[in-house]
C-alpha cells in the first residue's frame, strides 16, 4: 500500500509540477504572444490606406496624383437580409445584381464589394446604415495628363504599390504607412453594441520633385506622335536633357497609353482579339506597350557615333581639323569592300570638318585605323558604352560591344560609324553631352528631390560627380564643328534663324542587314557655343524616305522651334538673318472660343502655323497657351469642340 501511495503521490507531483512549469512558460514565455493571437481573435481590423505621395513636374505641376475615395465592403456575419444589401449595393454602385448577391453571400469575414467608389455614394450608402455594409476611407491614383511621359511616370496596382517608371522606383518614399480600423467582435465575428473603435491612422508618403518640365514633355510628345503618324513608323521617341546636369527634361515613347487605365489596349486590331490570346501573349504584349524605348532597349547609333570617333581622334592627335581624306565611294578592310552611304557616287577629298558634315564613312573608317583596336575599345569604356548610365529609371539596358580581342579591321571599321553594336539611346546622349559640355561624362536622371505635405525638404538627391573624359579645347572644338553640320551639312533641315544649333543625323539600318528597315535619328544641342538643352530624336522603321536628316531633321525643327522660346533661349540675329521672311518672335494670341476659321487667320498674320484635333469649329483648348513667346513658324495646336 505504501508503494502504492508513493507511485501515486509521486505521479501526481509530476503532473502538478509539469503543469506549473507549462503555466509558468505560458505567462512568460509565449504570454504576449497569446495575448496578440487573442486580441485578433475578438477584433477585427480594416486597413487604411495611407495618400501615396504625389509626383511633380520641376515647376509643381502635378504629374501624379491621389484623390479620397472609399471602399465598400460586406460583414457576413451582421447581414439580416442577404437580398436587401446585394440589392442596395448593386443599384448604388452599377454592379450587376448577382455577383453582388453572390459576394454578400460568401462566407469570409470581410468581402470587398467595390474598390475606388465616389465618396458622395458612399456617404449616401452610410447614412442609410444598412447592417454589413461597411465603408471604409480609401484613396485613388489619378494622372491628370493621361498617357503624358507614361513609361516614365509609371502607375500603381490594386494595392496601390509602384509598377513599372517612377511609381516603382521612388516606391519607398511615396508609398507611405498603412492604418487601421479595430472594432471588437464575438466569436461570430459580430461588432458589440457598446464597443470602441480604436483608429491607428495612415502616415501618408511623401512627394517626389522630377525634373521633368510638363510643357516640354508636351511639346516632345506631341511633336513624336505627328512625326510617327505622318511616317507610319511603328515608334519613336524624343529625349530633352541638360547636357551639364544630366537633368531629362522630356522623355516620350510613342506609341503610349493611358496611364488611368494602363492594362486597356492601345491597338484596335489586337482588341479584338484579345479574349483569344494567352494570359503569356496578353502579359508580353502589356510588357512590350509599358516598355520605356529609350532605356529598356539596344539599337546599332549609326552615324551619330562618328561623334565619339571624331572626339577620340582629336584627343589622340590622329587627326586635325586640317587633316585631308579621300573617299571613292568604300574603302577596302581585310579584304572587305565597305562603303560609303554615297555610293556608287564619292565625296572625293574632304578635310576633317567635311567629313562630319558630309557623314562620310570612309573618313571615320580612316581615324578608327589611326587610333587601332586598343585605344577604340578604351575609348567606348571612356564614353560609358560598357556600363549603364545610373538613370534613375527601372530596367536600364546596358551596350554590347565586342570585346577588344575580338575586333579585327573590319570589326574596327564599321564600328567607327556605328555599326555592329548596339547601345541605349540614353548612353548615346551621355556621351555626346560630354562630347559637347566641356568633356565631362553626366548621370542622366529625373529624381530631384523628396519633400513633405508642407513642402520641406526631406531628401536632395545627389548623383555621381562628373567625370572628365576629354579635355576642354577638344570638347569646344567638336562643339564648333557639330554646329556646321547643321548649318551647311546633313542636318541642315533643323537650322533656325538666330538660333546656333549643333548636331549629327544618323540612318542606322536595322537587323538583319538588307531588311530595308532603318532607324532615323537626329541629336542637336544648343546654343552651341555654350549647350543648354541636347535632344534626340528617333524614328523607327519610318515608311518613304529613311535618312535621318530626310526625316527627323524637320521633327527636330519643329522641336527646337517650340522648347527654346519656352526655355528662354533667347534667339540672336545676324544681318543676313533678320533679312529673311518669317524671322523674329511674336506672342501667342489667346484663341478659346473663337471660330476656326478666325483662330487660323489670327494665326496665319503672325506668322505662325496650325495644327487642330477633334470635332467641330470653335476652339476649346490651345497649345502653347495665351501670352507665351514663340519663333515665327511655331505651330499652335488647337482642340476643337462643337
Amino acid at each position: 500500500m505504501r508503494k502504492k501511495l508513493l507511485v501515486i503521490m509521486s505521479v501526481m507531483l509530476f503532473a502538478l509540477g509539469f503543469l506549473g512549469f507549462r503555466l509558468i512558460y505560458i505567462q512568460i514565455v509565449d504570454g504576449e504572444m497569446l495575448q496578440t493571437r487573442a486580441f485578433e481573435q475578438h477584433t477585427r481590423d480594416r486597413l487604411i490606406r495611407p495618400d501615396r505621395g504625389n509626383i511633380y513636374d520641376r515647376n509643381m505641376v502635378g504629374l501624379a496624383v491621389t484623390r479620397t475615395v472609399a471602399t465598400v465592403s460586406v460583414i457576413r456575419a451582421q447581414v439580416e437580409d442577404s437580398e436587401l444589401v446585394a440589392r442596395t449595393l448593386a443599384d448604388a454602385l452599377d454592379m450587376d445584381f448577382d455577383l453582388v448577391y453572390e459576394k454578400v453571400g460568401r462566407r469570409v469575414a470581410l468581402e470587398r464589394i467595390k474598390s475606388h467608389v465616389d465618396p458622395e455614394i458612399a456617404e449616401e450608402l452610410r447614412r442609410l446604415r444598412i447592417p454589413g455594409i461597411i465603408i471604409d476611407e480609401d484613396v485613388a491614383r489619378v494622372y491628370p495628363f493621361n498617357d503624358l511621359a507614361a513609361q516614365v511616370i509609371g502607375f500603381v496596382g490594386i494595392d496601390n504599390q509602384g509598377i513599372i517608371g517612377l511609381e516603382a522606383k521612388f516606391d519607398s518614399y511615396l508609398a507611405g504607412q498603412v492604418g487601421k480600423i479595430l472594432t471588437e467582435t464575438d466569436a461570430r465575428g459580430r461588432e458589440f453594441a457598446d464597443s470602441e473603435t480604436i483608429r491607428i491612422a495612415p502616415i501618408d508618403g511623401h512627394n517626389l520633385v522630377t525634373t521633368i518640365d510638363a510643357v516640354v514633355q508636351q511639346f516632345a510628345q506631341q511633336t513624336i506622335e505627328s512625326a510617327v503618324q505622318a511616317k507610319q513608323a511603328i515608334r519613336g521617341a524624343i529625349i530633352v536633357m541638360n547636357p551639364q546636369t544630366g537633368e531629362i527634361l522630356a522623355m516620350a515613347n510613342v506609341p503610349s497609353f493611358d496611364l488611368n487605365e494602363p492594362f486597356a489596349i492601345n491597338r484596335p486590331e489586337l482588341a479584338e482579339i484579345w479574349e483569344s490570346l494567352t494570359l503569356d501573349e496578353r502579359m508580353n504584349y502589356l510588357n512590350q506597350m509599358w516598355r520605356n524605348f529609350t532605356i529598356n532597349d539596344t539599337f546599332e547609333p549609326g552615324s551619330t557615333f562618328k561623334i565619339v570617333t571624331g572626339a577620340a581622334g582629336l584627343e589622340e592627335g590622329v587627326a586635325t581639323t586640317d587633316s585631308i581624306f579621300v573617299c571613292t565611294g568604300s574603302r577596302t578592310v581585310g579584304g572587305r569592300q565597305i562603303g560609303c552611304w554615297r555610293r556608287p557616287r564619292s565625296h572625293g577629298a574632304l578635310n576633317f570638318i567635311e567629313g562630319f558634315e558630309n557623314s562620310c564613312n570612309p573618313v571615320f573608317m580612316e581615324i578608327g585605323e589611326r587610333l587601332g583596336a586598343e585605344v577604340f575599345h578604351q575609348y567606348m569604356h571612356r564614353f560609358g558604352f560598357a556600363s549603364r548610365t545610373g538613370v534613375d529609371l527601372p530596367g536600364e539596358a546596358v551596350g554590347i560591344m565586342f570585346d577588344v580581342d575580338e575586333i579585327g579591321p573590319v570589326e574596327l571599321a564599321v564600328m567607327s560609324f556605328g555599326q555592329s553594336f548596339q547601345i541605349t539611346p540614353l548612353q548615346l546622349m551621355r556621351a555626346a553631352a560630354a562630347t559637347v559640355n566641356g568633356g565631362y561624362l553626366i548621370t542622366p536622371h529625373v529624381g530631384m528631390k523628396i519633400i513633405d505635405n508642407d513642402g520641406n525638404l526631406v531628401e536632395e538627391f545627389i548623383y555621381r560627380e562628373r567625370v572628365r573624359i576629354m579635355s576642354p579645347g577638344t570638347s569646344e572644338l567638336m562643339a564648333q564643328i557639330l554646329e556646321s553640320v547643321v548649318y551647311v551639312g546633313t542636318g541642315h533641315r533643323s537650322y533656325i534663324p538666330g538660333y546656333r544649333i549643333g548636331g549629327k543625323t544618323a540612318t542606322s539600318q536595322k537587323l538583319p542587314r538588307g531588311s530595308g528597315k532603318y532607324i532615323s535619328s537626329f541629336l542637336t544641342f544648343a546654343p552651341a557655343e555654350n549647350p543648354e538643352i541636347m535632344t534626340l530624336v528617333l524614328i523607327d522603321e519610318p515608311q518613304g524616305a529613311y535618312y535621318g536628316g530626310q526625316v527627323a531633321g524637320p521633327v527636330m525643327k519643329e522641336l527646337l522651334a517650340s522648347i527654346m522660346p519656352y526655355l528662354e533661349i533667347a534667339p540672336v540675329f545676324n544681318e543676313e538673318e533678320l533679312e529673311m521672311d518669317g524671322v523674329g518672335q511674336v506672342v501667342v494670341p489667346g484663341l478659346v472660343n473663337q471660330n476656326l476659321s478666325v483662330a487660323r487667320h489670327i494665326l496665319y498674320k503672325l506668322g505662325l502655323e496650325t495644327e487642330y484635333s477633334g470635332e467641330g469649329r470653335v476652339v476649346a483648348n490651345q497649345f502653347p497657351l495665351p501670352g507665351e513667346i514663340v519663333n515665327q513658324g511655331t505651330k499652335v495646336i488647337l482642340e476643337l469642340a462643337e
